[in-house]
């Protein structure tokens, strides 16, 4: 079997990534709230933000908010397929994962503080 190239393996590539993201919505309810609030939060970035730049940083760290979560859907799945058994690095790669997820939860903290304080407090 010859794979896709050009347009073709573009076209492949973002239904798999569409499917991902789907799974990870109708699976993960951590997934669906982070969703949700990047929505909305997206929607608020507009009032926010004062610059291309600020704005970009906003939605970036929604972004990577999103990437992250998926990863760590991802070490889950593939740690559960291993087995059900208690393992210690299991346990450990799970861990990681959630803490990944955590990190980038404080990026989105600060970079909307930040741009808050600069836009709303700063020339008090």
């Amino acid at each position: 079997m010859t794979k896709a190239t050009g347009f073709g393996r573009f076209y492949h590539a973002t239904r798999y990534s569409i499917k991902g993201i789907r799974a990870a919505y109708q699976s993960e309810p951590a997934f669906r709230y982070e969703a949700w609030a990047a929505a909305l939060m997206f929607v608020l970035s507009f009032w926010v933000a004062q610059t291309g730049l600020q704005w970009g940083l906003m939605v970036a760290a929604l972004l990577i908010v999103l990437l992250t979560e998926l990863v760590n859907t991802a070490i889950e799945a593939v740690v559960d397929r291993a087995g059900t058994e208690f393992n210690t690095l299991a346990g450990l790669a799970k861990d990681l994962g959630s803490a990944a997820v955590f990190c980038s939860l404080l990026i989105t903290a600060a970079i909307w503080g930040g741009v808050i304080w600069d836009n709303y407090f700063s020339g008090m």
